[in-house]
């Protein structure tokens, strides 16, 4: 059995350059759960930066000196030893400007001359108006930034600055630091291996009604199908999120469908897999429902209610790789498992993997209380084609989502083409 890369994270010393939008103010909270996850932060910000958040508030925050400046500190040449130092530099918000100085080379203050100094992995989060984002001038340089390796996200859609809605917006601080702290990890975790191909994710957990008040349901938060939508759009693809029955904000860029109980969400997997590289079953999809919900809510009377007569749902899965033509699309199945005496958590994934036919599984030990409702997971991925399983340790479920896109992209070579 093999591993994936992950072990524990010292403390790491993260830039975070904060160029001159709006959105600057937000750079606060991104330093806050920066500092939260453990790492050491520095803040760089540009002098238009300084005119929307004061240098005291980020000194506060990060518990280190703000300087803007390459003629501060000359003795120490600052900006070349904040730059080697850096595991990781974080810009956030990235400009039209930030990304047109950084994409140009220039190192006209201390940002951007840290910024060709550095040998560390650079992740920007570009925060602008919509009519900025689209000009073919910024195209072209989020295109040339990305071809030299520095990982620029897509910004997000919705409320700009005034009355103006559109893409454009600032990622959500928690994505922006999930990608960071993912970074750390692994810097090869976000390799643009996925552009142009199309993922469907499922998400959440689903709900059978009772009654118009109660339901069957589960534990499931979405928060590990969402960790998957997330690197996968990272990493270029194009995605489709199913989600049922979670508060979660959807990344930047991905299509969200949401659902509620499993022959909504066994409808929306028929409707849009077939036109998929790559299908993610990372639902927990109830495997019952009510045969006969009632209308109006079950009456606490003093009696015992009547007996739960149940119906067995579709099995979402396994009707994924009965209808597929040849290998396409890839097929990766989810299975939280217990193990008991007739066999081991991995002896249950292995029949569960024979049974359904698809290319992955992921198994989870919920036992150990992994998986649902937490914010870390671990897990064993087997393979349908005989490749070793791989051993993914317990970490940020974005960590187990980047080996899972990882094996996507090895299976998707053999896709058929269409």
């Amino acid at each position: 059995m093999t591993s994936a890369t992950s072990e524990a994270t010292p403390m790491l010393k993260v830039l975070l350059g904060v160029s001159g939008g709006v959105a600057a103010y937000k750079a606060c909270e991104i330093l806050r759960l920066l500092r939260s996850a453990g790492a050491d932060v520095t803040v760089v910000p540009t002098r238009a930066a300084l005119q929307f958040v004061g240098a005291a508030t980020f000194e506060a925050l990060s518990g280190h000196e703000v300087v803007t400046d390459v003629f501060t500190d000359v003795p120490n040449v600052a900006h070349v030893a904040t730059g080697q130092l850096a595991d990781l530099v974080v810009i956030a918000p990235a400009t039209a400007d930030l990304l047109s100085r950084a994409a140009a080379g220039r190192a006209d203050d201390l940002l951007t001359a840290t910024l060709l100094v550095t040998r560390a992995p650079v992740l920007m989060a570009p925060a602008m108006h919509t009519e900025m984002w689209t000009h073919p001038a910024t195209v072209a340089n989020v295109r040339l930034l990305r071809e030299r390796g520095t990982f620029v996200l897509d910004p997000a859609v919705g409320r700009l600055t005034g009355a103006d809605s559109g893409v454009g917006r600032l990622p959500e601080p928690d994505h922006i630091v999930a990608m960071a702290m993912l970074l750390l990890r692994r810097r090869d975790a976000l390799p643009r291996d996925l552009v142009g191909r199309r993922i469907l994710v499922t998400a959440g957990g689903t709900r059978e009604p009772l009654d118009p008040v109660r339901y069957l349901g589960n534990r499931s938060s979405g928060k590990q199908g969402f960790a998957i939508a997330l690197a996968a759009v990272a990493r270029g693809a194009q995605v489709t999120l199913i989600a049922a029955n979670t508060s979660l904000v959807a990344p930047p860029g991905v299509q969200l469908v949401p659902v509620g109980d499993a022959r909504e969400l066994a409808s929306a997997v028929s409707e849009l897999a077939p036109a998929m590289d790559a299908v993610v079953m990372a639902a927990a999809i109830a495997d019952f429902r009510p045969k006969s919900p009632l209308a109006a809510k079950i009456k606490k009377n003093g009696t015992d209610p009547a007996p739960l007569e149940l119906l067995t749902n579709p099995d979402i899965l396994l009707g994924l790789v009965r209808a597929r033509r040849g290998s396409s699309p890839v097929i990766v199945g989810f299975a939280a498992e217990t193990g008991d005496e007739h066999g081991s958590v991995l002896d249950h994934g292995r029949a569960k993997l024979s049974r359904k036919g698809c290319d992955l599984l992921v198994v989870n030990d919920v036992q150990a209380g992994r998986g649902f409702e937490v914010d870390e997971n671990a897990a064993v991925i087997l393979a349908g084609d005989g490749a070793d399983p791989i051993d993914v340790p317990l970490g940020p479920k974005t960590a187990l989502a980047a080996v899972i896109c990882d094996q996507i992209s090895r299976l998707l070579p053999n896709v058929n083409a269409r």
